[in-house]
């Protein structure tokens, strides 16, 4: 319509066919394009081409064409997953109900889930061995023994390393660090051992002789080792110390029996002098220092006292007791009761 307007004057009829032909045009496209349009259901297929099957030559698995002297280094030379193509072994992994056989090596993700050790066969880590040999020193052939080893190193420190399946490769029992460390191999005189042992208490294995020290509050194993040597090292110096009240205690506030400095040591060098026909009277300093080895069986008797007294009284150290005192006075063993 705009159209017709802008071009229209009066009195001009080849215009107003010219805009009718457009206008007709125009309704006609409408029309045909709302038109129904029919639905063919019944389409003609097109011809299709037969596949022909196509033979694909497969080759054959790696593991049987493997020799059997081959360096395996080679093929596995280093940690990764369990791979059965490269594997010349017939490996099963995985449980099966009860009377069927464990799922071989083909397509199982059980054998990809756990990590392996492939890569550390002997032979391999003979070679590896051989290679780093030249970075390392000749061991002193003076430690020949374990005597010598503890002898010259008398402490041992233990970790532990952990090889895991995980995102990181730190494990948090990684930084526990045990000192192990004998107690005869401390210089420590008798005030200096009696207070190391009281400080460390537990930790000390009267049986093994050895004194074991655990860390594991640090992050890092670096900073446990440290801490335990610490720990050690402090024990060690603090016993040494002597307190103030230390000098004032008495027989009657000593935390054990000392055998050395009761009236049982009297009494058995009074009874080896009045046996010997040497009646004589000791100042206490000579009663401290008399040497009781040269009395039969005296160590013995010794040992069973001071046991009855410190461990408490129980079956075995009144037996202990007997037999020491019966040994002492040369009287015939006690005979047991049927």
């Amino acid at each position: 319509m705009s159209l017709f307007i802008k071009h229209y004057r009066p009195g001009s009829i080849f215009k107003k066919q010219i805009l009718w032909r457009l206008n007709s045009s125009v309704a006609e496209n409408h029309e045909s394009e709302e038109e129904f349009r029919v639905l063919d259901i019944l389409k003609k297929r097109d011809k299709q081409q037969k596949r022909v099957a196509r033979r694909i030559d497969v080759p054959a698995d790696r593991a049987e064409k493997m020799s059997t002297d081959q360096n395996w280094g080679n093929v596995w030379p280093g940690p990764r997953s369990f791979h059965p193509s490269t594997v010349p072994l017939p490996i099963r992994q995985g449980y099966v109900p009860k009377g069927q056989v464990p799922p071989g090596k083909k397509a199982n993700a059980e054998l990809m889930k756990i990590p392996n050790f492939l890569h550390l066969t002997p032979p391999v880590v003979k070679t590896q061995c051989e290679a780093i040999k030249k970075f390392c020193t000749e061991w002193p052939k003076l430690l020949n023994s374990d005597e010598a080893i503890e002898k010259h190193y008398p402490v041992e420190v233990i970790t532990s390393d952990y090889c895991h399946a995980s995102p990181t490769i730190r494990n948090p029992l990684a930084r526990v660090v045990t000192l192990r460390v004998k107690l005869s191999t401390l210089n420590l005189d008798k005030h200096a051992k009696d207070k190391f042992l009281r400080l460390v208490g537990d930790h000390y294995d009267e049986k093994t002789d050895l004194i074991t020290l655990t860390a594991d509050r640090c992050p890092m194993r670096r900073q446990n080792l440290d801490y335990v040597n610490y720990l050690l090292t402090a024990t060690y110096h603090e016993a040494w110390t002597v307190e103030d009240w230390e000098k004032e205690k008495m027989e009657a506030d000593m935390e054990y029996y000392d055998w050395n400095n009761n009236q049982s040591k009297k009494n058995l060098v009074n009874w080896y002098h009045h046996c010997s026909n040497k009646d004589k009277a000791l100042s206490e300093d000579e009663y401290k220092s008399f040497d009781i080895s040269v009395i039969d069986h005296g160590e013995e008797y010794k040992l069973a006292v001071s046991s009855l007294f410190n461990d408490g009284e129980s079956e075995k150290t009144i037996n202990n007791y007997d037999t020491a005192v019966r040994k002492l006075l040369g009287l015939p063993e006690r005979k047991a009761i049927e």
